[in-house]
């Protein structure tokens, strides 16, 4: 019984710490892809500093909204 619940516990905190590293992971990656993005724009001179910053604004602001969009898609296909 001790060696079954001391498994369990084992167990237990892998899965915990697996997840917190996901978590970490993908937020990193995402990270890394947004500046990857900004270097390139800048590198192509496509726009200045100034523009950049405002385009950035845009595109989160467009990414939030089909966000929202798609989650009440989802809630209209669950409801029929």
């Amino acid at each position: 019984m001790a060696n079954s619940e001391e498994l369990l516990k084992k167990f237990g905190k892998l899965i915990e710490n697996g997840i917190n590293s996901y978590k970490d992971l993908n937020s990193e990656i995402i990270n890394i892809c947004k500046s990857k993005r900004d270097e390139f724009l800048f590198k192509m001179k496509i726009v200045g500093k100034e523009d950049l910053d405002i385009l950035r604004k845009r595109i989160e602001k467009i990414e939030i909204e089909l966000a929202k969009s798609n989650k009440k898609k989802i809630k209209k296909v669950k409801k029929r």
